[in-house]
């Protein structure tokens, strides 16, 4: 893909996705910190759900750390995985207490060592609590990514590495988003919409499917 390829792809995902944001509620880092940890294998829209409740009676790390599993898992039962999640929640808010004085820390490094948080969820951290400059891999990202041509590779970390050598660095965040969205609405797993893609002209999968 050339430079000039990737600019207008950039320019038409900008204008048809206008607020690049976490469609994930919070209102502080902890509170995105727990939401992305419940949004593995899970949408945002019932993860959102969830919160909306669950960040009324906790949203701090002492809240949690003082809960037992059984009470967490009572909570967040309608979400995949949500016994390991409550496990991870409160083993994380415990750690953010004792370690951290109970702030969520803004580096990758950190972050990773904090259970139930791999790259991908240190990415979101950074990129829409922190305001840093990263690339989370999701699904969604993935995929598009492979697709259009933006990296070439069935590794997440390789995808990533891929997309932070193309995309300016001060619009990772801004591409993480896009692709998200795109993926959701046209770019689907199982019936991509291609005949409606305005990027239709520069995807690769488009090119190969139409031969």
């Amino acid at each position: 893909m050339t430079a000039k390829d990737l600019e207008q792809i950039m320019t038409i995902l900008a204008e048809k996705y206008p607020e690049p944001e976490t469609e994930l509620n919070f209102s502080t880092p902890f509170e995105l910190l727990v939401a992305t940890i419940l949004s593995a294998q899970s949408t945002d829209k019932q993860v959102n759900k969830v919160t909306e409740r669950l960040f009324k009676k906790y949203n701090k790390p002492e809240d949690f750390a003082n809960l037992e599993r059984r009470e967490l898992e009572k909570e967040i039962n309608s979400i995949g995985l949500y016994r390991n999640k409550s496990k991870y929640i409160i083993e994380t808010s415990k750690i953010l207490l004792d370690k951290y004085g109970g702030r969520v820390p803004a580096t990758r490094r950190e972050l990773t060592e904090l259970p139930g948080v791999g790259r991908k969820t240190a990415n979101v951290l950074l990129a829409c609590a922190f305001a840093r400059n990263a690339i989370p891999v999701d699904t969604h990202v993935f995929r598009v990514a492979n697709r259009l041509g933006l990296a070439n590779s069935d590794r997440v970390d390789q995808v990533e590495e891929e997309l932070m050598k193309a995309v300016p660095e001060d619009s990772w965040a801004d591409m993480h988003h896009w692709l998200i969205f795109h993926g959701r609405k046209t770019c689907k797993a199982r019936n991509p919409e291609c005949n409606r893609c305005e990027l239709k002209v520069y995807c690769k999968y488009y090119r190969e499917r139409s031969k």
